[in-house]
């Protein structure tokens, strides 16, 4: 199981609490993760990365094993800490200012 921790406005939209536990079939990879998300959360779709393109989101990033791999290939497989659920994937709202 994938363990993905989403922020709390998402938490919200979903009505879910905590992490989201899920199946993941073939690479896990960033794609991979978001397409099980949205196919079990379909209010999700649109909120993380754009409906047509699939592009992330400008001010969403993406976190695992302390590392940031916002801009990493979606098709890049993720580090085995993700892929074994010892490590969450974690969707992080950016925060911008000035």
């Amino acid at each position: 199981m994938i363990r993905v921790v989403l922020p709390a406005h998402l938490r919200t939209l979903a009505h879910i609490s905590g992490e989201v536990l899920l199946e993941v079939d073939g690479a896990i990879t960033q794609r991979s993760i978001l397409d099980a998300l949205e196919a079990r959360f379909p209010m999700l779709r649109g909120t993380i990365r754009d409906q047509v393109s699939h592009q992330r989101r400008a001010f969403v990033r993406f976190f695992a094993c302390e590392e940031d791999l916002s801009h990493e290939a979606p098709d890049s497989p993720l580090p085995e800490e993700v892929a074994l659920g010892k490590e969450p994937f974690l969707v992080v709202g950016a925060m911008a200012g000035g």
